[in-house]
């Protein structure tokens, strides 16, 4: 069964313009943009036959040869993780390993976090910030009980996130600080859907009940041993993001796959899934103009952290807090015509008050969905707006994100 539905939505952009919210929904509205079909040069992941013999359709993301996806349509496999459960090959992340007895002060120099809170296999969604208050990329570090930070980047930032980490290990050690970096080659495979806990729960000792989200913990996983499982995905379902010795990666997605709930998904659904979600891609939503505050990410900047204001871009981030900022990330839904990447955002006098930064229609909700950045006078939930698509003026509404319910699995 689709867990996937939120009719309060339509009704309120009926409720709001008086017309049908209802967009009429083809898999021929989802025409792939971001992904171009070279493929000289890129990088591969350890799973990169696997997908073509699976009949992954392959294309360039972040310089890796990656699938878009496989048999089944997207939406197919958007739907499919909504209601079952899908594997997600995200190799491509940068995977990072911080040691020393001075990583923990290492790591919050660099972020906004509150790092030394962290409980042992805890892990938080964090900002690497710039001195001017921008985000450089966001990224989820892990406290390990093996005294080491995990850390899990993104791919299309890992040459500058890593330069960025090894040049303060430069800077720590010159003042006579213990830490140092590792790169890992690992594998990473990501288990998202309702079913999810079950399918692994066969192939595993550890009680995952015992093991919500945003934890972490090293398992044997269907007989591949050193497996680090952390319950976090990037669907807003419940599911776990499996960084798996590379050598093996191949054994672990087909005992997988044995599973009749797991089908394999490719980039397309997790963009839809994400966005469904209510979660930023870095270089869309979230870039080095932008600051946490404007990105409504307030959330993960430490307590702590605002008090002693010793992060990068502090003394611009914190005072946003109390005071104004010019524009705000919002969600929103629009009739007509789905809404995509630089779409301008309309007042109701038709003035220009901002860029929508990510867009599709929602397989679930049966809507456009989008996400962008608007004045911050106008971005109050249910506030009325129009968005210029194919030089035509279309409704649309101001909403709240998630656009569909999450399924994060917390302890009771």
């Amino acid at each position: 069964m689709l867990r996937c539905g939120l009719a309060a939505v339509p009704r309120a952009l009926s409720r709001v313009f008086g017309v049908k919210a209802t967009v009429p929904f083809t898999t021929s509205e989802y025409a792939w943009r971001p992904y171009s079909s070279g493929q000289e040069g890129l990088k591969k992941t350890s799973l990169f036959d696997f997908h073509i013999s699976n009949g992954g359709k392959m294309v360039e993301f972040a310089g890796w040869s990656m699938p878009v996806q496989y048999k089944d349509s997207h939406i197919e496999s958007h739907l499919h993780t909504r209601g079952h459960c899908s594997l997600f090959d995200v190799s491509h992340m940068l995977q990072t390993k911080v040691f020393g007895r001075d990583r923990v002060k290492f790591m919050e120099s660099l972020v906004v976090g509150d790092i030394a809170e962290l409980k042992q296999n805890q892990g938080t969604l964090s900002l690497f910030t710039n001195e001017k208050g921008g985000i450089i990329d966001d990224l989820i570090i892990t406290n390990t009980s093996e005294s080491h930070l995990y850390v899990v980047s993104n791919a299309g930032c890992a040459a500058k996130d890593f330069a960025l980490m090894q040049n303060k290990v430069k800077e720590f050690k010159a003042a006579g600080q213990d830490v140092d970096l590792e790169g890992m080659d690992n594998a990473l495979l990501a288990l998202q859907g309702p079913s999810m806990p079950r399918v692994l729960q066969e192939g595993v000792s550890d009680d995952l009940s015992k093991l919500p989200f945003m934890t972490s913990t090293l398992m044997t996983v269907f007989g591949v041993s050193g497996c680090r499982v952390t319950r976090c995905g990037y669907t807003g379902e419940d599911g776990v993001e499996i960084s798996v010795p590379a050598k093996q990666a191949v054994q672990l997605a087909e005992a997988l796959l044995k599973n009749t709930e797991v089908k394999l998904s490719g980039l397309a659904a997790r963009d839809s899934l994400r966005l469904e979600a209510g979660l930023c891609l870095y270089g869309n939503d979230i870039d080095e103009m932008t600051t946490p505050v404007e990105a409504s990410l307030v959330w993960t900047i430490g307590k702590r952290r605002r008090t002693a204001m010793d992060f990068p871009g502090a003394s611009i981030i914190i005072p946003q807090l109390k005071g104004k900022v010019g524009r705000k990330r919002v969600g929103l839904i629009s009739t007509g015509p789905p809404v995509r990447q630089h779409t301008p955002i309309l007042n109701a006098d038709g003035n220009v008050i901002g860029e929508v930064t990510s867009g599709c229609p929602s397989p679930c909700l049966k809507q456009n969905v989008a996400m962008g950045y608007v004045e911050a006078g106008n971005s109050k939930v249910g506030t009325p707006i129009r968005v210029e698509v194919r030089k035509k003026s279309v409704d649309a509404i101001i909403s709240k994100m998630p656009f569909v319910p999450t399924h994060y699995y917390t302890l009771k």
